[in-house]
């Protein structure tokens, strides 16, 4: 896999992700209760982790973007 996601990026995504993945379980809000959204959430969360873990986003790659320097 290419490398194609910053510091920046990778950070923001990350923060995400855990807020994502905590928000229907933990903030109480009327819109998670329902199951499909609790679920998008979750789903998006993950997505969000996983790519800032392994540093590669499909859709940077699809659409030829970096938001790293280029080595």
């Amino acid at each position: 896999m290419t490398v194609n996601v910053g510091n920046l990026d990778r950070i923001v995504r990350l923060i995400l992700g855990v807020v994502l993945i905590a928000a229907p379980f933990l903030s109480g809000l009327a819109l998670f209760d329902t199951a499909w959204i609790k679920y998008v959430s979750v789903i998006v969360g993950v997505v969000m982790l996983v790519v800032s873990l392994t540093r590669s986003c499909p859709i940077y790659s699809i659409f030829g973007m970096r938001t790293c320097k280029a080595k």
